[in-house]
């Protein structure tokens, strides 16, 4: 008899525990799932589509360079073509380039006199991408967010990287939806600051045969110089 009340009385007690350790899991289930959200909103690392077209414009604090560029960009097959037109300490210039990486060449192509030079091409396809140890800066709306399409959420990010053996900075914009790039700082102590915006971006190929050398390169020798960056042609 005096066991059966001491097992009569033991049992709130473990219903009790049971309780609490229920109560205990939905919290703990609770706090992962919340856990998990924040991070899942937190803006992470992104690579931009492997296909686009669009412009860009290039400018240095120096004022120095400012350059207005199509662009033509395939990360599959690592192809990228530019038509700039700029000026450079005062002087004007015309470049048409199309860089194949995974060839290492460069061809500098103009149409006007069916020429083509080719160069020898020193430089890894990078692309459009921020780096996975970058550190985000902020994410903001450019524009407004008073109303729907006012504005455009992007974010900010920040970092280091080697560029021809020398430590650079950048700061990278790319939007929040698609991760389109919409401006680069670059500073060296060569070179200061570097700033590239883009606009008018559209993904895909608009013209697929701009990724291609014209016919008149098919003959184009490769020039007996030292090899050239992409970084070189600005």
């Amino acid at each position: 008899m005096e066991a059966m009340k001491q097992q009569h009385c033991r049992l709130p007690v473990l219903n009790l525990h049971c309780k609490l350790s229920s109560a205990s899991m939905r919290v703990l289930v609770l706090c992962v799932f919340l856990s998990l959200g924040c991070l899942a909103q937190r803006p992470q690392p992104c690579t931009s589509p492997s296909l686009l077209t669009g412009n860009l414009a290039v400018s240095t604090t120096d004022e120095k360079l400012l350059v207005y560029a199509k662009f033509t960009y395939d990360a599959v097959r690592e192809h990228i073509r530019l038509t700039e037109f700029g000026y450079h300490n005062n002087k004007t210039f015309h470049l048409d380039l199309l860089f194949l990486f995974k060839q290492a060449v460069v061809y500098h192509i103009d149409d006007k006199t069916h020429t083509c030079i080719k160069f020898h091409l020193d430089t890894k396809f990078h692309p459009l991408a921020i780096p996975q140890n970058a550190s985000l800066l902020a994410q903001v709306v450019l524009g407004s967010s008073s109303g729907p399409g006012q504005g455009v959420l992007v974010n900010s990010w920040v970092g280091g990287l080697m560029i021809l053996g020398e430590q650079a900075k950048y700061l990278s914009t790319f939007t929040e939806f698609g991760c389109i790039p919409v401006s680069n700082m670059l500073h060296t102590n060569t070179s200061g600051w570097q700033v590239t915006s883009f606009f008018n971006i559209v993904i895909g190929l608009a013209d697929p045969q701009r990724l291609i050398p014209p016919h008149f390169c098919e003959d184009a020798r490769l020039e007996d110089k030292d090899p050239v960056t992409f970084f070189s042609f600005f």
